[in-house]
């Protein structure tokens, strides 16, 4: 799935906290799915659809998804094990 993060690297937080280099990288990613694709087949050869959707707001682990930039924007792209759960 292609996920845009919603944090933005600055280190700083909504209400205008910083928050340390170090600190950031142990973490998990938010992020606003945008495409995923259509599952997966298990190791029965039965197709496995995604539970996740577009629009869904993700916590992913930090160094599960690959990080890509397309015109200037990053993107992440996870499997959905990475994902630790879908915020509200």
């Amino acid at each position: 799935m292609l996920i845009e993060p919603l944090a933005d690297k600055s280190g700083k937080t909504k209400s205008g906290l910083y928050i340390p280099e170090t600190a950031e990288k142990e973490r998990p990613e938010q992020g606003t799915v945008i495409a995923v694709g259509p599952g997966k087949v298990n190791d029965r050869g039965v197709h496995v659809p995604m539970t996740v959707k577009k629009g869904d707001k993700v916590l992913v682990t930090k160094y599960g998804p690959s990080e890509i930039k397309v015109d200037g924007k990053e993107y992440m792209i996870a499997r959905e094990e990475d994902i630790l759960g879908i915020i509200g």
